[in-house]
């Protein structure tokens, strides 16, 4: 009867001693991880076993760690797709305008700046306050009474004193007053996507306005 050892499958498998210039990579592939847990297995000592939960615990990490591999592969796969997905999508938003969720807003050359707040009931009055860099009151719009849903404002560029404010970004606060109460708003702007820069893989799309302001996607609240 011919008695096999474990030394006997370490070197059909190649992972016995090499000379040096034979050195190879000490990687297992998963036919000899099977090989030499076969040799474990023809070697354990008879008087003590190895429990079945022992083989399945090795069998059970090992495809843990084939597994995790594949899964990787995959994710890279799926993110390079997702990345190019963002890249048409982007492509597609300059050019539009969106409403989205900011205290920023810009007026324009010809006294345009444009924004709204969304309202989850009715309020006696809305108020709007356009404010400097400094933060300084520029004018104060009254709204009045309104009922639920979406309400829009401008503002013209005009002061409270009558001036005419400078291009550029301003600050917008807004509030809602219903009886004793006074809540402050979300306010939301209405401005012009002029590019979109990609984060990459990792990374967000994030939006770049007329007037320098920078928006993530997460903001956006319509495309109009």
């Amino acid at each position: 009867m011919n008695e096999i050892t474990l030394q006997d499958d370490i070197n059909r498998l190649g992972l016995g001693a090499r000379p040096p210039v034979e050195e190879q990579g000490d990687d297992l592939g998963q036919d000899d991880f099977l090989t030499l847990m076969l040799a474990q297995f023809r070697n354990q000592d008879p008087f003590s076993p190895m429990e079945n939960g022992e083989f399945l615990g090795q069998l059970a990490q090992f495809g843990t760690v084939e597994g995790i591999d594949e899964l990787n592969s995959a994710f890279a796969g799926l993110s390079e797709t997702l990345y190019s997905d963002q890249a048409l999508q982007a492509a597609n938003l300059v050019g539009h305008r969106v409403l989205a969720s900011s205290d920023r807003a810009y007026l324009d050359e010809a006294g345009n700046l444009k924004g709204a707040v969304e309202l989850s009931s009715g309020a006696e009055n809305v108020q709007i306050d356009i404010l400097d860099d400094t933060g300084q009151l520029l004018r104060r719009l009254e709204l009045g009474q309104q009922s639920r849903g979406l309400i829009e404002f401008q503002w013209d560029g005009r002061t409270d004193s009558g001036e005419r404010a400078a291009a550029g970004n301003y600050t917008i606060e807004a509030r809602v007053v219903r009886g004793n109460s006074v809540e402050g708003l979300e306010p939301l702007v209405d401005a012009q996507i002029d590019s979109v820069s990609l984060g990459g893989s990792r990374g967000g799309m994030t939006l770049n306005l007329t007037g320098g302001e920078v928006l993530s996607m997460s903001q956006v609240r319509r495309i109009l």
